[in-house]
């Protein structure tokens, strides 16, 4: 049987939006372990590593359910400095993209991550541009363009 609709990686990324589902995997991967299940074992059939379900399970133990939701601030830190980040938002909400060379009025995700690229010769995805600006204070609408609502 085949899958036609989505590749195995954006079915995954979808999997990995759902907070609660995600949560629900990992304390079905410690039932598991409960049950007698190597995590070994259970690491090659789910394919996520050894270490990270063992980290489950200790924070499962010493937190409850709890210990098996993502923690804020958790993850890699911008590659961007503070100085940049208060740049960007300067450029967003007093700057137009034609005083930067492109032919529009209004920044937008994808527009903003061309300039970063240019400016300071970093990739950004569109959804990582949104959690910038989201960090610098700046929420998107679709209809208005970015404005200052955070």
């Amino acid at each position: 049987m085949k899958v036609q609709r989505s590749e195995a990686g954006e079915i995954k990324k979808l999997l990995n939006t759902n907070d609660a589902y995600t949560v629900g995997v990992r304390l079905y991967l410690v039932y598991l372990v409960a049950l007698g299940h190597s995590s070994r074992k259970l690491s090659e059939l789910h394919n996520i590593s050894f270490k990270q379900i063992t980290n489950w399970v200790h924070r499962f133990e010493k937190e409850g359910i709890e210990g098996l939701k993502d923690k804020k601030g958790r993850g890699r830190r911008s590659a961007l400095s503070d100085e940049q980040l208060a740049r960007i938002k300067v450029l967003v909400l007093k700057e137009a993209p034609r005083d930067h060379g492109f032919q529009t009025e209004r920044w937008t995700g994808p527009l903003l991550a061309q300039w970063i690229k240019k400016e300071y010769g970093l990739e950004y995805q569109k959804a990582q541009i949104y959690n910038l600006l989201e960090k610098v204070g700046i929420a998107f609408e679709k209809k208005a363009g970015l404005i200052n609502k955070v």
